[in-house]
């Protein structure tokens, strides 16, 4: 098969060029390049040079994989890579890696849908199921496969071997005829700012605040469900967890700091948004070293003003908030009463603490219009 170029707005995949050869260099010099491929390291002007010159041409001639610059359609700057894997019976598989400079312009989305509309178009290669798969934590590009429509079917656990190492992997698939957009929203997670505390995404520094949150007595009676010991791996699986949610379309998990910075001194969430039409289910730690300074409510005010803000205007657009606490947990209680929550119901031994007892669940609400 000859090489052939493919364009849309603002795109242009044409095969790599000797000329091409010292970007592509400079390109896989980028640590998430290295991070996230199985590209030599370090990579050297040698490797490029066998690439453009012997495993591209390789690809083409066999048709078994079709490699394209992705390009600037102005000056055919190369802004990154893009391949179609061929392994037979209707199938294909797409990698891609862009250039830090090209990168939060939704450039390899479009690059993505482009290869796509070729692999299914029977004049094409008439392909009826394409797959995606990257290492566990590349958000980046899995952000590529879902704003091109591909449905996410899990994670293989050591999935894949790279540069020695056993690693976990997300696959995804695309079929003929399905529609190459979202299938669902992927959730932000907006910085809340308040005047005591600061609502932001988890990262993996907080993972040794997580640990003391979760290890502490009065966390591990209310929140039977914790591990014990909690454990700093559990920890790190939480705070990825927390992006998965999001994702996903399940929930939103912001960690509660200090407005000066440093680590995580709780968790609130917004979930259950399936379950509940137009609404969701609010959750929260303390770090004990946070409790008893009403941050907590301060965090619960700043979460339930972004719950009601219209979509329009960047918030979550919800009608109806709901929250729980366990018969007995009155410092749960003084949070949501003090945050302007209403009690409507009471789930009877609808909970179960630690050591087993089984308690009542005291349920409120809170309305947009209430606030």
């Amino acid at each position: 098969m000859q090489p052939f170029e493919l364009r849309t707005d603002g795109v242009l995949l044409a095969v790599p060029t000797p000329a091409d050869i010292d970007r592509l260099t400079h390109i896989c010099q980028d640590p998430e390049v290295l991070r996230w491929t199985s590209i030599p390291t370090p990579y050297t002007r040698q490797e490029a040079e066998t690439f453009v010159e012997q495993v591209v041409p390789k690809g083409w001639s066999e048709e078994r994989d079709l490699t394209w610059a992705v390009r600037d359609p102005d000056d055919r700057r190369v802004l990154g890579t893009i391949s179609l894997r061929l392994p037979g019976h209707g199938r294909g598989e797409v990698g891609f890696m862009l250039a830090e400079d090209a990168r939060g312009r939704g450039l390899m989305s479009r690059a993505l849908r482009l290869v796509a509309e070729y692999a299914f178009d029977a004049e094409g290669a008439g392909l009826t199921h394409l797959g995606w798969q990257a290492r566990v934590g590349n958000w980046a590009s899995r952000r590529v496969a879902w704003a091109t429509g591909f449905r996410m079917e899990g994670r293989i656990r050591g999935g894949l071997v790279q540069r020695g190492e056993t690693c976990d992997v997300w696959v995804a698939t695309l079929a003929a005829g399905e529609q190459m957009r979202p299938v669902a929203p992927w959730l932000e997670t907006p910085t809340l700012h308040g005047e005591r505390v600061t609502l932001r995404r988890f990262i993996q520094s907080d993972a040794d605040a997580v640990v003391e949150a979760c290890n502490d007595p009065v966390s591990q009676h209310w929140l039977a469900g914790l591990p014990s010991p909690y454990t700093r791996d559990i920890a790190l699986t939480y705070i990825h967890d927390r992006e998965e949610d999001a994702a996903a379309a399940r929930g939103v998990h912001w960690a509660a700091a200090l407005p000066e910075g440093g680590p995580a001194v709780g968790s609130f969430s917004l979930m259950a948004f399936q379950a509940r039409d137009g609404g969701a289910e609010l959750g929260y730690w303390m770090h004990p070293a946070a409790r008893g300074k009403q941050l907590a409510t301060e965090a619960v005010g700043l979460l339930a003003a972004h719950a009601f803000i219209p979509t329009e205007r960047g918030g979550l657009g919800l009608r109806r908030l709901v929250v729980a606490h366990a018969s007995g947990n009155d410092a749960s209680r003084k949070v949501i009463e003090r945050a302007g929550f209403r009690q409507f119901g009471v789930e009877r031994a609808g909970d179960r603490i630690r050591g087993g007892t089984v308690v009542d669940l005291c349920w409120y609400d809170l309305l947009a219009e209430d606030t």
